[in-house]
């Protein structure tokens, strides 16, 4: 969360002119209800259940410039589909400049404790050996969306 994902995608998809999509608008979309209120309805396994059904959905697709939220390579079959059908990409940050950019974002269910930077400490950590798993990694610390995007554009030669 707070790497820029989103729109690095948007960016990417237009530069490469495929179309993008954003998994967790996905989600949205398909439980008529926003991210917390699935976690408020369900709690976070819930979540990833229609998070994993909707990776095997966009596999299936081509050419499509996919932002997926910071939890969904937790789970190997989802790096596994993901890796099948595409390129897997992490963008990543320290923790206290994601604090940084999203101390103010109300709509993130996991930062919803008394300590965020702390969490964010926490899930990076945790999520370390997972995000490793992605083809490739790229540090957005303080870059703009448009020298991140050059950057994945430079892995490919593009």
């Amino acid at each position: 969360m707070g790497t820029g994902k989103t729109a690095v995608a948007k960016m990417l998809s237009h530069k490469l002119s495929r179309p993008y999509l954003d998994l967790d608008e996905e989600i949205v979309k398909k439980e008529g209800c926003s991210i917390n209120e699935i976690f408020e309805k369900g709690g976070e396994t819930f979540f990833r259940k229609i998070e994993k059904q909707l990776v095997l959905e966009i596999s299936e697709k081509n050419n499509l410039v996919v932002s997926c939220g910071g939890g969904v390579l937790l789970d190997k079959e989802n790096v596994q589909t993901l890796k099948k059908s595409g390129i897997v990409i992490c963008l990543n940050a320290p923790a206290e400049e994601i604090y940084e950019r999203i101390k103010d974002d109300k709509s993130r269910p996991l930062l919803k404790v008394p300590n965020p930077l702390e969490k964010i400490k926490e899930l990076l950590h945790i999520r370390k050996p997972y995000y490793e798993l992605a083809d490739h990694a790229v540090d957005t610390t303080g870059l703009s969306v448009e020298d991140i995007t050059g950057k994945i554009l430079q892995l490919f030669k593009v």
